[in-house]
């Protein structure tokens, strides 16, 4: 393994992992009803191919993808459909819902599954079971894996990185799945390799995880497969996409443009995982596993999940709280977000549900920027943060934009720095909004 590498600035937040990374990995029991959003990825919803009353199977397709930026949703569970419902997802945005109640038998659940050979089929073939499967990236993103992994015209892949990072505080379920499914992972890896045909497979991975670091370095030895392990300075974001690309090759993505520009593709650890399932045994993104922590969980864990169970079913698994919680968040309490509604279904980008006590969360006052520059110092993207949301709270979007508004990557950094507590993730989030309003008028 090669010497620690990181990227220029970033902060250190206090880990919080402690809480789940000893535990098991627990499978969640089953939700009475699943309530499975048509918008669980980046593009436009699926088109919903259900009505109320129909039976369907486990693993059905339930949602089409209604473009080529939009992914495939399938039943996690067996039963009648309830209703279709409009439902409010964490993010804030609205989204059509299938709720179904589980009745009959499970097609796949507690069965063989039976193993198919990939490496006889070409690549459209393995990309179109991608596509078909409806799997998409599960570090938070859900940008659909298949788009990503279709190489356009004229581009080469040189870099093929996998994010194992897993840098957000309390977040664990990475860590989970490399020390549980290394080997599957790695396959997953090779038939991404088949597809992009890199130069270069690299596994970026937090110091802190050196255990399954060390476990994947074995195995690549006895797979033979050709992979590096990098072991990389424990920093947050580290694991932001931009970020880590810097790390492991030196490379900066230019302003406005994607990593392909630079010869790089990355993937979660945990997509590796869910293109090896697609794959090998036709198995669609149902599942996931989820870390449910936070000062204010009884018994926090990680947890294998079914796509549509409510964060409800989940804390109760858990023993309910220990208090009522300040804060309840999808995601990491960084780049998460903050939600009330209980009946909140996990999807497939759901990497975990973080509830913090009134000690944990911030709660000062808002008050005039200070000018200390600690958010600049602290920005990875080496933005000037407090200049952008002057602009923005004055309503200048254009003069936010010429300051680089779209290259902000909302990992927080600037927010968790600033004495002043301004909402700087917010306005930038508002203020990227009101761009893209303006690009489609």
């Amino acid at each position: 393994m090669r010497s620690l590498a990181t990227f220029p600035r970033g902060i250190h937040p206090p880990g919080g992992k402690g809480l789940t990374e000893s535990t098991e990995i627990r499978t969640a029991a089953l939700p009475p009803v699943a309530i499975i959003p048509l918008s669980q990825h980046i593009g436009a919803p699926a088109k919903c191919l259900v009505n109320p009353g129909d039976t369907v199977q486990e693993e059905q397709l339930i949602g089409e993808a209604s473009g080529f930026v939009s992914a495939n949703i399938h039943s996690s569970v067996p039963g009648t459909v309830k209703d279709i419902r409009e439902i409010y997802l964490p993010n804030g945005m609205k989204s059509q819902a299938v709720a179904i109640e589980l009745t009959g038998e499970f097609t796949r659940l507690g069965k063989e599954s039976k193993r198919e050979e990939w490496k006889s089929l070409d690549n459209d073939a393995i990309r179109n079971r991608i596509r078909e499967m409806g799997v998409v990236g599960m570090g938070g993103a859900t940008f659909p894996t298949h788009v990503k992994l279709s190489l356009p015209e004229g581009k080469s892949c040189e870099y093929f990185i996998i994010n194992a990072v897993e840098c957000e505080p309390y977040l664990t379920s990475d860590h989970k799945i490399m020390l549980t499914q290394a080997e599957e992972i790695l396959e997953g890896i090779e038939i991404v390799r088949k597809l992009l045909n890199p130069e270069k497979v690299i596994i970026g991975i937090e110091a802190n995880k050196m255990d399954a670091a060390r476990k994947l370095e074995e195995l690549i030895a006895r797979m033979g497969v050709d992979v590096e392990v990098a072991p990389l300075k424990v920093k947050y974001p580290q694991g932001a996409e931009k970020s880590l690309i810097r790390a492991i090759t030196g490379r900066e993505v230019p302003s406005g443009k994607l990593p392909l520009e630079v010869g790089v593709i990355n993937a979660n650890v945990g997509t590796c995982f869910a293109i090896y399932e697609a794959v090998v045994y036709n198995k669609p993104l149902v599942e996931r596993l989820v870390t449910v922590s936070g000062s204010a969980v009884k018994n926090p864990g990680v947890f294998k999940v079914r796509v549509g169970t409510t964060v409800r079913d989940l804390i109760e698994e858990c023993g309910g709280f220990t208090e009522e919680p300040e804060k309840i968040i999808s995601g990491g309490p960084m780049m998460g977000f903050a939600f009330f509604d209980l009946d909140t279904p996990i999807m497939k980008g759901t990497s975990g549900i973080v509830a913090l006590t009134g000690k944990d969360v911030k709660k000062s006052g808002v008050t005039a920027c200070l000018s200390c520059g600690k958010c600049v110092s602290a920005c990875p993207m080496g933005l000037n943060p407090t200049q952008i949301y002057k602009y923005l709270d004055f309503e200048m979007i254009k003069e936010a934009a010429d300051t680089r508004l779209m290259d902000c990557v909302e990992c927080g950094s600037c927010a968790y720095v600033c004495p002043a507590h301004l909402p700087l993730v917010q306005m930038f989030r508002v203020g990227k909004g009101e761009m893209r309003k303006n690009a489609q008028k």
